[in-house]
């Protein structure tokens, strides 16, 4: 009997070390040629040292003969911590048939799906993949499925990241698109639906994976790209700091984090942020990272509709999503990109107990034909929906220009806001003021010998009377018009009175979002 455990420890130790191993020294080493780190190497640094518990280690699956075995099956599953808490992670292996997703693959990832949704644990997907194993034909297409369900049905209970850090084509990009957020490697991965090869049958175009689906084409021009770091290092630095900032679950809040920032910090600088001249730009962030904790603030999307500015920070050591339009950039307009980004932005964070703060100067909607056929009209509402039915503590201020629907749109009083507060530069008005004036008095403008200084005349007038922050606090639509260089600690304290905020929809199986 002695001799028998003795010969099954070897029989162990024989089939761990084999796979641990992937897919061989040579396969490893044309990894790192690549400039890409193994699936192993990846783990070691996105979790706690030493906290990685494997799963599913010797499960195997079958190569191009059938009969081949691959132990592990291409995936490495399993859990462990980041800062102390506990996520789950999945690490495809490309130095074993290409990270192809077969049966057994699909099973293991699947399996640790289940584990993060059954203990509320954050999942993590490190994506490195060339496709659907071919030589299993449908079983690796249900595959597919398996795993596109669960990412449906763990949508809003746990949040899910996915690191795109080598190739993810075909059916496989769904499951990223359907995660909360997607990190890309530059010049190392890529993603679309159909290759190059593919394009050039069916459209005779020839152009480069990386020109098709790489990196910075998904973080600037499709919006799939959420993040996009320059090697695997970075980016799994980058998820760490992004976890961070999220609750395990979303029964959880996310956890506090002092930095010790004096709660009543002021900075006199804000109070000359705004330009005298209302046409004049300035640059948002520098009011996001002066009221932040520690000035610390992570952006979600920063190079994908740069006129709305998303991302994470805290105040009072408290997380919050913040939503603010950037006059530097469109002069801050909202248009279809800039409403999509910041609509799925407001969703997570209300889906996972994060307060939304919205700083608000924005002239109004992007006019023109391309933005109509593009479906401004449908795209907007999406915001729209979102700030609605998000039952988070939400906080606007308005800094300067608040015009027309866009002023409704930015989580104003009358869709629900909780907290409104307005600097003493805000016009909140209809139209701006130069356009506003043309229209009332387009008649005795026309009629005048000096057209043109009747019509400053009166746009100076439209601006004192109605483009101001008064009339609306008078109507009590804002709560307070505040100095701003009070503006963090009047945020903070907001924060406080709203913590135990308990508002809940109508009963209903789910809304019916403008998609």
């Amino acid at each position: 009997m002695q001799w028998q455990d003795n010969d099954n420890l070897a029989s162990l130790e024989a089939m761990k070390n084999t796979a641990f191993q992937g897919g061989g020294a040579r396969r490893i080493e044309v990894q790192h040629k690549k400039g890409k780190l193994t699936a192993r190497e990846r783990i070691e640094l996105l979790l706690d040292e030493g906290s990685f518990e494997e799963f599913d280690l010797l499960k195997t699956g079958h190569g191009d003969a059938g009969t081949d075995e691959y132990p592990g099956d291409g995936v490495i599953t399993g859990h462990g911590t980041i800062g102390g808490r506990e996520v789950c992670v999945f690490s495809q292996d490309f130095t074993i048939l290409g990270g192809s997703l077969g049966e057994a693959h699909s099973g293991k990832i699947a399996k640790i799906m289940d584990h993060a949704v059954m203990v509320g644990a954050p999942i993590i997907g490190l994506n490195d993949s060339g496709g659907a194993r071919i030589q299993e034909g449908v079983d690796s297409l249900a595959a597919y499925g398996e795993i596109f369900s669960r990412n449906v049905l763990a949508s809003g209970v746990i949040p899910q990241i996915s690191c795109i850090m080598g190739p993810c084509a075909g059916g496989a990009v769904y499951s990223p698109a359907m995660t909360d957020f997607t990190f890309m490697v530059e010049d190392s991965s890529y993603m679309f639906v159909t290759g190059p090869n593919v394009v050039k049958t069916v459209t005779h175009q020839d152009i480069s994976a990386e020109d098709l689906g790489g990196a910075q084409v998904h973080c600037e021009k499709s919006g799939v790209a959420h993040f996009v770091m320059p090697n695997d290092i970075l980016c799994l630095r980058e998820v760490r700091r992004l976890i961070n900032y999220l609750p395990s679950n979303n029964k959880q809040r996310a956890p506090l984090l002092d930095l010790r920032d004096p709660v009543d910090r002021m900075d006199p600088a804000l109070d000359f942020l705004i330009p005298s001249n209302p046409n004049q730009t300035y640059d948002m962030k520098i009011l996001i990272t002066s009221i932040l904790d520690g000035a610390e603030f992570l952006e979600y999307q920063a190079n994908f509709a740069g006129n709305i500015i998303c991302g994470f920070g805290r105040l009072g050591g408290q997380t919050i999503g913040l939503i603010a339009n950037q006059p530097a950039v469109l002069a801050g307009v909202l248009d279809v990109n800039a409403s999509t980004k910041a609509a799925r932005f407001v969703r997570f964070c209300d889906s996972f107990n994060i307060p939304l703060i919205c700083l608000v100067d924005v002239p109004g909607f992007m006019p023109g034909p391309e933005q109509e056929h593009g479906g401004i009209i449908r795209h907007g509402a999406k915001l729209l929906y979102a700030f609605v039915e998000a039952t988070v503590p939400r906080i606007t201020v308005i800094l300067r220009k608040a015009y027309g629907g866009a002023y409704v749109v930015m989580n104003s009083k009358h869709i629900r806001c909780d907290v409104n507060f307005a600097w003493p530069t805000a016009e909140i008005a209809v139209l701006g003021p130069k356009g506003a004036a043309e229209i009332i008095y387009r008649k005795e403008i026309q009629a005048a010998d000096n057209p043109d200084e009747l019509w400053a005349q009166k746009t100076e007038e439209y601006r004192k009377t109605f483009a101001n922050p008064f009339l609306a606090a008078k109507k009590g639509y804002i709560d307070d018009v505040i100095t701003p260089r009070d503006t963090r600690q009047r945020l903070i304290r907001s924060l406080q009175f709203l913590e135990s905020k308990n508002k809940k929809n109508p009963s209903r199986k789910h809304g019916n979002i403008p998609l």
